[in-house]
């Protein structure tokens, strides 16, 4: 058995799950990096340290998936938290291009139905995919917790404000996808409210990653932050939430 708790982030071989991953071993975990290409995991997990391991993951493949889960339930026996980072803003953006120029290839009006489903893929589906094979050992920890990695630009709320500044690039693949995440998660905190399990979403804000062609203007470190504070929550803290670093955001 395990003797230090064990989290989970997928997509953690760059940028934000890197980071949130890094950080979560700062806190004493044990931490599996979830990496669609193994090598790249494994090179993530060496930068990481002793106290990290590579966890081959594609969050589309049940088979994948599956293995997964059966891996950790063989080599740790335990999951204490779920971090479901892995995510696509597109599959077409190029070198070069601006978010509003993709944006506006991505209308409802002229959008490709592909590059939702494939979207919608990983940043939904696979999400709870990855929850429902993860929950069986969840729901063995002393005080599990889940961290959806969502996003300020799903917030419908927000979008129905025309002074919102990102509304304009609200649309049917990358923003809809975190909408439809957050409705997810909401469920996902719902269902598991009697067993202590809390859920939660979490934007990290503009950050600078190969998501936006790093036209970010925050660091990793500050867009893991909110993560892996949610992550770490007491059982006080809150289930079925909705924050970025600034406190709340409305759904």
């Amino acid at each position: 058995m395990q003797d230090k708790p064990v989290a989970l982030v997928t997509g953690a071989n760059q940028g934000i799950g890197l980071q949130i991953a890094k950080d979560l071993v700062a806190h004493g975990f044990a931490v599996l990096v979830g990496s669609r290409n193994f090598e790249k995991g494994e090179a993530a997990a060496k930068e990481i340290g002793p106290d990290a391991r590579a966890l081959q993951l594609d969050v589309t493949d049940q088979v994948s998936i599956a293995a997964a889960a059966q891996r950790v339930r063989n080599e740790l026996g335990r999951l204490d938290v779920l971090v479901n980072n892995a995510a696509i803003s597109n599959t077409r953006l190029r070198p070069g291009m601006s978010v509003e120029e993709y944006s506006k290839s991505t209308r409802p009006s002229n959008v490709s139905l592909e590059e939702v489903r494939a979207v919608f893929e990983t940043n939904v589906f696979g999400v709870l995919a990855v929850t429902q094979a993860m929950l069986p050992l969840l729901r063995e920890a002393p005080a599990a917790r889940i961290v959806n990695v969502s996003s300020g630009v799903g917030s419908l709320t927000r979008n129905s404000d025309p002074a919102f500044p990102y509304r304009q690039i609200f649309g049917p693949v990358y923003p809809a996808s975190k909408t439809a995440l957050n409705a997810m998660t909401l469920a996902m905190a719902i269902e598991l409210e009697p067993t202590g399990i809390k859920v939660n979403a979490v934007s990290p804000g503009f950050t600078k990653t190969n998501l936006n062609n790093y036209a970010g203007t925050e660091t990793v470190q500050q867009g893991a932050r909110e993560a892996v504070r949610v992550a770490l929550l007491g059982p006080e803290g809150p289930t079925g939430a909705f924050s970025g670093t600034n406190g709340p955001i409305p759904w």
